[in-house]
């Protein structure tokens, strides 16, 4: 199965006539209409079940059956017309290997749009403490950044903790004369875009201020969901489990569940930051228990 979806992407990156490099097997092509999305791997681990609040052992094994599963680190190249956008910036490991790979140099990319400010989705954006992106504007939701920026907010979590909000206020400081903040739309409303062809949507939960963004336009669509799940195989057959890095666990649920609810009845495809590749796939309910999720 494995081969079969590498040879897929290869195929899909021959016929967009990107030239092909060693990382190759890091970067998957999807396209829409007018949109080619690259999805850009920063590496694959074995996923650890142990960050689910209130899974049992039956609940493992049922979803499970085989032991393990395969959790990934990704980042999402958007290419509209006369636009290169980054959803997120992952750890940085491959990701500028992954940009040469398609053709792209830091200085070409025009905005980074961040679902969430953790460490494994902000790492990219600086090297030695400046920033790496030097043209992009980065758009962040307003109650993420608020969040982040908070001292009051640092000081309720442990000292040992607190490096995340400091990661977080560097990434600030650094690109502080080019960040936009926004307010995420409500699912299933009929806003504005937030840049062309890309929708904001709340999803509020695992951060104060987590935002998926819809790529594309009418029927031809792709969800990019960042951290909706994190045990990909446990949490669509049970949505309700939360994880030990959701900030309000409670909120986190209810966003997961109102989006597989929208996105399988709507057959709309979704991608993940922690899916393994090529992390793209449909959602559809499960006649049993909760929802599957299929690779694309």
């Amino acid at each position: 199965m494995r081969n079969l979806l590498i040879l897929a992407t290869i195929g899909a990156l021959i016929s967009s006539n990107v030239i092909l490099a060693q990382e190759t097997k890091n970067v998957f092509l999807y396209k829409l209409e007018n949109i080619e999305v690259h999805l850009l791997s920063e590496g694959k681990q074995t996923g650890n079940t142990g960050i689910l609040i209130g899974a049992t052992p039956e609940m493992i094994k049922k979803a499970i059956p085989e032991g393990s599963f395969t959790s990934a680190t990704n980042v999402f190249l958007v290419k509209i017309p006369g636009k290169n956008i980054l959803i997120d910036a992952g750890f940085g490991r491959n990701l500028f290997d992954n940009l040469k790979t398609v053709g792209l140099s830091a200085e070409q990319i025009d905005a980074v749009l961040i679902t969430h400010m953790h460490g494994d989705h902000i790492g990219g954006l600086l090297n030695d403490g400046k920033a790496t992106f030097p043209n992009a504007a980065l758009y962040i939701a307003k109650p993420e950044y608020d969040y982040w920026v908070s001292e009051k907010e640092m000081n309720k979590v442990p000292e040992n903790r607190q490096g995340g909000f400091k990661n977080a206020q560097n990434v600030v400081n650094a690109y502080k004369e080019r960040i936009h903040l926004f307010t995420p739309d409500e699912l299933g409303k009929e806003t504005s875009e937030l840049l062309s062809n890309i929708q904001a949507i709340e999803a509020y939960g695992h951060t104060p201020g987590h935002t998926v963004f819809m790529i594309g336009s009418g029927n031809d669509k792709l969800l990019i969901w960042g951290d909706l799940t994190h045990v990909l195989p446990v949490q669509m057959m049970y949505p309700e489990l939360a994880v030990t890095y959701d900030v309000n666990p409670e909120q986190a649920i209810i966003s997961r569940k109102k989006i597989l609810e929208y996105f399988s009845k709507n057959n709309i495809p979704i991608g993940g930051m922690h899916i393994e590749f090529p992390g793209i796939g449909k959602i559809k309910k499960n006649s049993e228990e909760g929802y599957i999720f299929t690779l694309q």
